[in-house]
């Protein structure tokens, strides 16, 4: 069971994620995850004895070393996903929370990266 804290972030992530063009969840590896045919994003919450709480989501090419080299603390290159060039978010960071609009930008570019052409254009 999550506790108060994770369930409003996977409250706020669910909103995010589902309301692009024919996202759906399900839970994968343990943790909720949005898929458009295949994994966009994934909640990894304190995964494996982390400390953090965090999404990983896909990201275009170059991104992933372009945002971990700009804010490490804050971006980070998950395990498992990685080395196809996922990229981490942590979600507790900023004092009251994520910027929401940011990780609406992160999860967006990770649907595009997944998503089928005409889809992406429905978000385009």
């Amino acid at each position: 069971m999550l506790a108060v804290e994770e369930e409003r972030l996977v409250a706020h992530l669910r909103e995010v994620c589902l309301a692009l063009p024919e996202a759906t969840e399900k839970i994968s590896h343990g943790s909720p995850s949005w898929f458009v045919r295949k994994m966009f994003a994934s909640y990894v919450g304190r995964h494996h004895g982390s400390e953090y709480y965090a999404i990983w989501v896909a990201a275009p090419v170059g991104v992933q070393e372009e945002m971990v080299d700009a804010e490490p603390d804050r971006f980070f290159v998950p395990p498992y996903v990685g080395h196809r060039g996922w990229l981490g978010l942590r979600l507790d960071v900023e004092p009251g929370g994520p910027d929401w609009d940011e990780v609406r930008a992160v999860v967006t570019d990770a649907y595009r990266v997944i998503a089928p052409k005409r889809l992406v254009a429905l978000v385009d």
